[in-house]
């Protein structure tokens, strides 16, 4: 197994001297299935959005801002369905 780069420092030799593992402890230690290492957070998408630099009309951006969070999601939304019946040729 690899070193674990944040691991802490020990001020003890004696195993007795060893500090007690607390909850904080086991929550921050990497958890592993045999040897591979259990990803925490949120998993990978399926298919991932690609980031873009777009220039759209000032008009249609200030549509989509006025409609609140989440504005780019339904951009996305809209598109996704205009695709559905145009071709983007």
């Amino acid at each position: 197994m690899n070193a674990n780069k944040r691991a802490t420092h020990t001020d003890w030799i004696d195993p007795d001297d060893a500090p007690e593992l607390t909850d904080e402890f086991f929550e921050q230690a990497d958890e592993y299935v045999g040897d591979k290492r259990v990803r925490r957070g949120r998993p990978k998408a399926g298919s991932p959005k690609l980031a873009l630099t777009v220039r759209y009309d000032a008009e249609v951006v200030e549509a989509f801002r006025a409609t609140g969070k989440g504005w780019q999601t339904r951009m996305n939304a809209a598109l996704k369905d205009w695709l559905k019946t145009h071709s983007p040729a």
